[in-house]
């Protein structure tokens, strides 16, 4: 199945209490593509830049496998930015500088090559240009992802629940899961987003892994416990990226096919941790993918006798 991915192209300047960047990589699209050429599934990214975008990034990601065709360069125009500072705990974090830019008035357009894509994963941008993507798709993709925050719930929040109602799977965290649904438990809540529309509700949880829920159906995975985390920016989109991407994989949209693709979600997302920004998900390989996904399973099997 042919993944295509509609979000952000962007820079990214981090500081965290082991290290800072100037402006490097980032952007929820670029996380999610390089995922995706890890997993060698065809994807294609719809996306905007300015014209102080490295053309070495942009054939980086061709390189890898990842469609350019529908990443718009607006030479005038500068790319999208933020900084941010995370605190000791790496689950806070400042927000220092946001530079909207060239994304202030992105108008996606979706290339030929991709409008037969199956899966579509819509990253975290203003639901308005959520929708308008769908309304360009010449036929409805087999799958709809839909990344929001809560920054859209309170600002835009009759047009993000026209989205939530045409999206098969919503994936947001925790403190997201409860304000869009106003409940504190998160069963209640998954139910309640349920309503809404999606069929399927992944809540992340950070550190503490993720949930999936489905018709009553509950699966819960940890995330992997790691000796060194650098820097968690982008995590949840190259979690997305893994879960995306094995669907595609494996031709299959099943609660059984989710679970197994939450895994490698979470296990690609433990890959972006290590290193600030895209770098450490540029260098790895099937290989390291299929050995950390080994350790999940050694993590979470187990046996019991009653």
């Amino acid at each position: 199945m042919k993944l295509l991915v509609v979000g952000s192209v962007a820079f990214d300047a981090i500081e965290t209490p082991f290290g800072k960047t100037d402006k490097i990589l980032g952007g929820a699209a670029t996380y999610i593509g390089l995922a995706a050429s890890v997993m060698n599934v065809k994807s294609g990214i719809v996306s905007v830049v300015g014209g102080d975008f490295p053309q070495t990034d942009l054939d980086m990601l061709s390189d890898r496998g990842v469609n350019i065709e529908g990443i718009e360069i607006v030479k005038e125009g500068k790319t999208f930015f933020w900084s941010g500072k995370y605190h000791n705990d790496l689950n806070t974090r400042d927000t220092l500088i946001t530079e909207v830019n060239v994304l202030e008035n992105f108008d996606p357009k979706i290339p030929a090559s991709m409008q037969d894509a199956e899966i579509l994963l819509l990253g975290n941008l203003h639901p308005g240009v959520q929708l308008s993507v769908l309304e360009k798709m010449e036929k409805r993709p087999k799958l709809v992802i839909l990344d929001t925050m809560n920054f859209w719930m309170d600002s835009a929040l009759d047009i993000l629940m026209e989205m939530v109602k045409k999206t098969d799977v919503i994936t947001i965290n925790d403190e997201e899961a409860r304000q869009l649904s106003g409940e504190y438990s998160l069963m209640k809540a998954a139910k309640k987003i349920h309503e809404m529309g999606p069929q399927f509700v992944i809540i992340k949880k950070g550190e503490h892994g993720a949930l999936l829920f489905h018709e009553g159906k509950i699966f819960a995975i940890p995330a992997l416990p790691l000796e060194e985390v650098f820097d968690p920016t982008g995590a949840g989109d190259t979690f997305a990226g893994g879960f995306a991407s094995y669907l595609a994989r494996k031709k299959s949209v099943s609660f059984e096919t989710m679970k197994a693709a939450l895994i490698v979600g979470s296990a690609m997302a433990s890959f972006t941790v290590e290193k600030f920004g895209t770098e450490r998900l540029q260098e790895i390989t099937a290989e390291d993918m299929n050995r950390r996904i080994k350790e999940f399973k050694e993590l979470t099997t187990f046996e019991v006798e009653v």
